[in-house]
């Protein structure tokens, strides 16, 4: 009787785990953006593979993008850390498609605004553009 409890037990755990699994969304949108800005940051490039859509991956294999990344930012560690903090200023958010804006506080003190878009492809949001917006002139509204 009590080895029929636990069997019981155990199985219903086991339902309860599969569908929390399959109910949970995964990462929004804005938590893909800012990943993708720190990885950025890290010149993480094995990160920016897995969060690239095939549009950002200037048509290259991982192995290929991996090596093409290094190459091109061996020696330039000054680009690397150079934020202190990654926000999004607002996201907007479609069925397939997104756009978060992202704000990079920079550790002199500077602000920087990016355009981030995402399009959602096998149950997960990729990165398909990226774009630098800089900081607005003093004055004009964000």
């Amino acid at each position: 009787m009590l080895a029929l409890g636990i069997t019981i037990l155990v199985a219903a755990l086991a339902i309860t785990l599969v569908v929390i699994v399959a109910l949970d969304p995964g990462p929004t949108p804005s938590d893909v953006a800012i990943a993708y800005e720190e990885a950025w940051d890290r010149l993480d490039f094995v990160t920016l593979w897995t969060l690239s859509g095939t549009e950002l991956r200037d048509d290259r294999t991982r192995a290929d993008f991996l090596r093409a990344k290094g190459e091109a930012y061996a020696g330039r560690s000054t680009l690397a850390e150079l934020a202190n903090q990654v926000e999004v200023d607002d996201e907007l958010v479609g069925s397939e498609l997104a756009v978060v804006h992202t704000r990079l506080q920079l550790r002199d003190g500077a602000s920087v605004r990016n355009q981030v878009e995402l399009a959602f492809r096998d149950g997960a949001w990729k990165v398909i553009g990226y774009r630098l917006e800089g900081e607005p002139p003093a004055g004009s509204p964000n």
